[in-house]
């Protein structure tokens, strides 16, 4: 070895060394800072967590949502992985002159190699296009957005020059394993000598290298440490009912706040959203607040959260969170310069808020909890569930909340209800039907209980819809009974609003009522319900078969019990509810009932399915008064009048009472009629015809 070659090896090795210092102490340092939340109760279920890397980490399932961009992001992801191998074998070249990396069939290597390099190269090309010459809305700009795809494009085209000069150096000629390198060879070969081939191959493999480096140090203080964080964020994620709130202990005597105040409140699973984001924008773009001019953006809330965390943690732990700490001794010492003091319930005192000073409660409170936003995040954040701890802190430990939230809670607590309409009421649903509603007192060997909810009872509109499946399971010769008065709110709303006590105080009182009259099957038309009883009743101990009333409906179709003979001829768009759709990934069976009618023409809206939107009701929106941009029930409503429908279908009564307003606010409800599921197979079922009807649903 030469002295040149040892100068180059130390050289190489203090710098990588270096880079690879800066780089792991940035790491712990981030991960100090999560380690300030709570200790995360997690399931241990390793199959379904590997599942879920194998299929969006390895399989890009949600980036390839939007096809563009995913097959971009898919060529870089396997690109990258690839041209490690090809680092180590440029490195190689470098420090011994003559040596390779000793792999099989080494010139199919080197060719794949340079198919990958033009690839990413490619694909690096294409992001700068797809961000700051198409613009697309959702992606940021500007130089911190920039610098990857800089990064990248100059770490490809310094493999291919290096190749291309050491070809040269070396003398070896044009070959079929180097194509892309050969041709950019080919006009230096006439006149450029073996020693300036040399020098150029050595400031091209220094290129690579420094650039390698830099982008080693930078990646875990941008939102590019996702390359790092995503795959564990991704084997951690939540296993069952997707944001399902965690509940309070309010026995604990020892608890002097409730909900997420501050940000080492969030457990340690909820602070690793934070640094997985990639500031990619796709939940923002779904937002129904966000696309509808609130000031709520997903993506803006994490990284809020995240800068918040990262700063906050550096006081706590005086890490500094920048390096090298020379290049940022201002931001270091701006971060490191606070105050912290230790409170006595564990948590610190810290000069800026979350609540309200990082993350206001205008945002808080435009949240519809659709889950549209998790839905599309490729690297699986859980927005909503942060959401709701935020709006426990506001609500249980502040007592701070719109009048609106709080006109709710109280006629929930005195009437079981959110108008605050009398008890005795619940019932008079039952005044126009013609056939008989039991209660669970008069029949006691119901198979099912149902479930009627406040909408279906009190509000005039859904009544319409609980009096159409009463004469439907009748007809299929279901055996059902209700609670009749002794029926309460579910506590969604409560729930989702951050009223946990509230909440759980309406759970336990159901329950009772449930185990006192042993109630096995639940049958309700309100996915809200549906998906509390379903998903979150079991943590407080009540389990049964919950079904909703589409679902029940179908089963009922399939079995004969229902025959929908009676031609409907409407031109349908069905609308999604989030919570029977996002929730619990029933799509299906509201589209069979329609679909089985005669006469229905089914059409699908763009936004369908699971990338439906909100209408605008969850969360507790239902009672509360948007005040910015446009009403979400109308921007909905819009997209469906786009595909020209003569009816718009739900299975929500909340979701009804949105898109019938939303008509009227486009004043069309006189040629575009809005109907719930059930509602649209009681025109088609002839109730004289009992032919088919057997003796119960079993």
């Amino acid at each position: 070895m030469t002295l040149l070659e040892v100068i180059n090896l130390i050289a190489f090795l203090t710098v990588a060394g270096y880079a690879v210092y800066l780089f792991a102490h940035v790491v712990y340092s981030r991960y100090t800072f999560i380690r300030l939340g709570k200790p995360a109760n997690l399931k241990k279920d390793l199959q379904n967590r590997l599942n879920e890397v194998w299929v969006n980490v390895f399989g890009q399932r949600k980036l390839l949502k939007d096809k563009k961009s995913g097959i971009m992001h898919v060529v870089m992801f396997y690109g990258f992985i690839i041209i490690q191998f090809g680092a180590i074998d440029l490195f190689i070249k470098g420090l011994a002159p003559g040596y390779h990396l000793p792999v099989p069939a080494y010139p199919v290597f080197t060719l794949l190699q340079e198919i990958t390099v033009f690839a990413v190269l490619l694909a690096a090309l294409y992001a700068y296009y797809r961000r700051f010459i198409e613009k697309l809305p959702r992606l940021k700009r500007g130089w911190k957005a920039g610098l990857v795809i800089w990064f990248l494009t100059s770490l490809m085209l310094s493999i291919l020059l290096s190749a291309a000069f050491e070809q040269l150096w070396l003398g070896h000629t044009a070959s079929w394993a180097t194509p892309i390198s050969s041709l950019i060879a080919a006009p230096f070969a006439p006149w450029l000598s073996e020693e300036a081939a040399a020098v150029l191959f050595y400031v091209f493999w220094w290129a690579h290298a420094l650039i390698l480096f830099s982008f080693l140090v930078y990646v875990p203080q941008s939102k590019h440490f996702h390359l790092i964080v995503a795959p564990v964020n991704t084997f951690l994620k939540r296993q069952g009912p997707p944001a399902k709130p965690s509940l309070i202990d309010f026995e604990d005597e020892s608890a002097t706040s409730y909900g997420a105040g501050k940000i080492e409140d969030f457990d340690q699973k909820q602070l690793i959203d934070l640094y997985a984001c990639v500031e990619c924008g796709r939940c923002t773009n779904v937002c129904p607040a966000s696309g509808t001019g609130k000031m709520l953006s997903p993506m803006d809330l994490i990284v809020k959260m995240r800068n918040h965390l990262t700063a906050k943690g550096a006081a706590i732990t005086s890490r500094s969170p920048w390096m090298p700490a020379f290049a940022f001794s201002e931001a270091n010492q701006a971060a490191l310069g606070v105050e912290v003091t230790r409170e006595e319930d564990g948590s610190y005192n810290y000069p800026i808020n979350l609540v309200g000073d990082v993350i206001t409660e205008t945002e808080l409170w435009a949240c519809t909890t659709c889950r549209n936003c998790e839905d599309a995040c490729p690297v699986m954040n859980e927005h909503v569930e942060k959401i709701i701890d935020m709006r426990r802190y506001l609500v249980l430990t502040e007592g701070n909340m719109p009048a609106e939230a709080a006109r709710t809670f109280q006629n929930i607590e005195r009437q079981g209800n959110p108008w605050g309409i009398s008890k005795k009421d619940r019932y008079n649903w039952t005044e126009e039907l013609d056939v008989p509603v039991p209660t669970v007192k008069e029949q006691k060997d119901f198979e099912y209980l149902l479930w009627v909810g406040s909408m279906g009872s009190y509000d005039n509109r859904s009544q319409k819809i609980t009096r159409a499946l009463v004469r439907l399971l009748h007809h299929a010769g279901v055996k059902f009974a209700t609670l009749g008065k002794k029926e309460k709110n579910s506590g969604d709303t409560a729930r989702r609003m951050g009223n946990e006590f509230l909440f759980q105080q309406l759970a336990m009182d159901n329950i009772q009522q449930f185990e006192k009259y042993n109630v096995k099957k639940i049958i309700t038309l309100d996915p809200h319900a549906y998906n509390v009883f379903k998903n979150e009743y079991p943590d407080l101990g009540f389990e049964a078969e919950v079904y909703h009333h589409t679902q029940i409906l179908a089963k009922l179709i399939r079995e004969g019990r229902i025959r929908p003979t009676k031609e409907v001829k409407e031109r349908v768009t069905y609308h999604d509810s989030c919570y029977l759709g996002r929730y619990n990934d029933e799509y299906d069976a509201p589209r069979y009932i329609l679909q089985s009618i005669p006469g229905i023409e089914l059409v699908e809206m763009e936004r369908t399915r699971e990338n439906a939107m909100c209408c605008g009701a969850g969360g507790g929106m239902m009672w509360m008064e948007e005040r910015e941009g446009v009403r979400i029930n109308t921007a909905r409503t819009e997209q469906a009048l786009t595909v020209r429908p003569s009816l718009i279908g739900s299975a929500c009564p909340y979701c009804l009472t949105m898109l019938s307003d939303g008509t009227k606010a486009k004043e069309v409800e006189d040629q575009v009629k809005t109907m719930d599921v059930a509602e649209v197979l009681e025109m088609a079922v002839d109730f004289d015809d009992k032919a088919e009807q057997a003796e119960g649903v079993h």
